[in-house]
């Protein structure tokens, strides 16, 4: 995801003032909205025990959690470059190992939502036999140590870089995941790390929504909770395609680059950047928050007072 940052930054590089506060508030906005119904909905998932104590809305707290700080931390990195500031190596690399981080926990996720909902269409006897909750905390460190573990790789690598060569650590170039991959061992890691991540959750979900479809044509399986299993293992796929949609960022506006005037294209990069950048770490809110039947009243009822108690205390101080 942080990908998406270096492009965004070398096209904004240049703009005036005005156009500089205009760009970063059109993305600011969207990012702000957003984290406020992840938080909001991060909130609703605390707040009852029966959200607490059930393993698929667990991996949904953790997949929200993820996104959440992946996405604070996109915007963060965007803004200041936007604004011209040049961070050393050593702060560099940790918002970037932070959003390297967070970045894989998304798919790694998606992939233990996927099995839960393939265990409780196929398996439906054993489902609470399988999906504990302790099997269920214990499936997300999993996640986070292997995440962590391709973050421990990735210092290793630049530890091969000569530092000791620099005049200093200051960086002549904008923080972004590009300019940390300060080899070329790092930078092979790095799209082989990838590849193998979306491909792997790639055939995780296909084969969970293949055995749903297998199960669902058996005359012993609910028909209705395996139309919604479907129904939602299609949507694993479409946040995990969102999700990769982002590698490509970085190529196509290089490409548009080539043909369009820089202010066309920093128009166009903007939209892009809220579209598949911004907007897919909040669809998991969006998604579950409306199609969940047990979540939605919660929700609804959570942002109504968020924007009440908001809205009230601005009123009274206008009437001051």
């Amino acid at each position: 995801m942080s990908d998406a940052i270096q492009s965004q930054t070398n096209i904004t590089v240049g703009l005036g003032l005005l156009e500089i506060v205009l760009f970063s508030t059109l993305t600011t906005v969207p990012c702000c909205v957003f984290i406020f119904i992840n938080g909001v909905m991060l909130f609703t998932l605390r707040s009852k025990l029966v959200f607490r104590e059930t393993s698929r809305y667990i991996l949904l707290f953790n997949l929200l959690f993820a996104d959440t700080v992946q996405m604070a931390l996109s915007q963060l990195l965007y803004l200041i470059a936007a604004c011209g500031v040049k961070l050393t190596y050593p702060v560099c690399g940790v918002l970037i190992m932070l959003s390297s981080l967070t970045t894989a926990i998304s798919p790694l996720t998606l992939v233990l939502m996927s099995m839960e909902r393939c265990v409780a269409v196929c398996y439906p006897l054993r489902h609470a036999t399988i999906i504990t909750i302790r099997n269920t905390v214990v499936a997300i460190i999993v996640v986070w140590v292997f995440s962590s573990l391709n973050i421990l790789t990735r210092v290793i690598l630049l530890l091969d870089f000569p530092f000791d060569d620099l005049e200093t650590l200051q960086m002549k170039y904008f923080c972004a995941h590009e300019n940390m991959l300060l080899g070329p061992m790092s930078d092979d890691y790095d799209k082989a790390y990838t590849c193998f991540l979306f491909v792997s959750a790639t055939v995780a979900i296909t084969s969970s929504f293949i055995g749903v479809m297998i199960a669902a044509r058996t005359a012993s399986t609910n028909k209705s909770s395996a139309n919604k299993a479907r129904n939602t293992l299609l949507l694993h796929l479409v946040q995990l395609g969102l999700s990769l949609s982002s590698t490509i960022y970085n190529p196509l506006l290089i490409a548009l680059s080539k043909v369009l005037n820089r202010i066309v294209l920093v128009r166009i990069q903007i939209v892009i950047y809220v579209c598949i950048v911004i907007f897919p770490r909040c669809l998991s809110a969006l998604i579950y928050g409306i199609r969940d039947q047990t979540i939605r009243p919660i929700l609804i009822c959570h942002l109504c007072c968020r924007l009440k108690h908001s809205v009230i205390p601005a009123k009274a101080g206008l009437s001051l």
